[in-house]
């Protein structure tokens, strides 16, 4: 029975990666006539178009997306299991995601332990909201990610690593806030829509039918602390951000109610982990990155 080679996936990512045929051939050193061939041949084959055409560039159909994720998956085992049988240890690159608010007070030691027990693995570390996160895990765009309650992905396997004490910060000049109806009709300062940190503080402004004057959206943790400090609005944070940005001393923490404060983060993935995988996975369980971790959540 025919399958489908593993060259003419590795040429088909190559086009998705590159956004087109003659950058993709000049990746691969190949002439763009014999990858559209190869792309042609592979479309006959499965009877399906993997790419639509708008004007001048070429976008993925619905069946060049799934075909996408399986040739990730599939490309990334062929690599494997050469690796694994000529060194046994995991090699290339490992691409893992990562809240930025982790990212910036978590991943140092952990990363550099890995790559200490890991020499042969190149990290790639991609930032982005849990909702972008978890959407990239799913279609494989990338390996796993740290990501943070609540999230909602029955396909994904998870295990608790750190858990994180949520505060509001407001400027210094604010007085206590005991409830989110004394915040009144401020400005809201947080990540855009997916972060999960959001997530709860909007549920606990909806507790109290609190509708924030306005959102303004930020992409660092520094641009949101900054406008805070400067009376700008109100925010939440994770109270390891504040202290690894030395920036407790530049706004006023206010405590938020249990169920809205303590949170736990993540890692997750999709399917069998890879070599570069387990062993994080097992650096995470040996290391004491939260005490009375390392349990598994389907």
């Amino acid at each position: 029975m025919r399958t489908i080679d593993l060259e003419s996936l590795a040429i088909f990512r190559t086009v998705v990666e590159e956004g087109g045929v003659i950058r993709a051939a000049e990746k691969l050193h190949r002439v763009p006539s014999n990858v559209t061939t190869r792309i042609r041949t592979l479309e006959e084959y499965l009877g399906v178009r993997l790419f639509r055409r708008q004007g001048r560039t070429l976008s993925l159909s619905a069946e060049g997306q799934t075909l996408l994720g399986y040739s990730v998956r599939l490309l990334r085992l062929a690599d494997e299991a050469v690796n694994e049988l000529r060194t046994g240890k995991p090699q290339g690159v490992f691409r893992l995601g990562s809240l930025e608010s982790t990212a910036g007070s978590r991943l140092a030691p952990i990363l550099s332990r890995y790559h200490i027990e890991n020499p042969g693995v190149v990290v790639e570390l991609i930032t982005g909201t849990t909702g972008t996160l978890v959407n990239r895990v799913m279609s494989f765009e990338i390996e796993a990610a740290f990501v943070s309650e609540p999230f909602t992905a029955s396909e994904l396997e998870s295990m608790v690593v750190f858990r994180e004490e949520l505060v509001l910060i407001t400027s210094k000049q604010t007085r206590n806030v005991p409830t989110a109806s004394d915040l009144g009709r401020s400005t809201m300062i947080s990540f855009a829509h997916g972060c999960s940190y959001r997530k709860r503080l909007e549920d606990w402004l909806g507790d109290d039918n609190v509708m924030p004057e306005r959102v303004l959206e930020f992409g660092s943790y520094q641009g949101m602390i900054a406008c805070v400090a400067a009376g700008t609005g109100f925010a939440v944070v994770p109270k390891s951000v504040l202290v690894a940005l030395q920036a407790t001393e530049q706004v006023r923490q206010h405590k938020l109610p249990k169920r809205f404060s303590v949170n736990r983060t993540h890692l997750v993935w999709r399917g069998h982990p890879s070599l570069a995988l387990e062993g994080l996975i097992n650096s995470l369980q040996i290391g004491d990155v939260e005490q009375g971790s390392g349990n598994w959540k389907k």
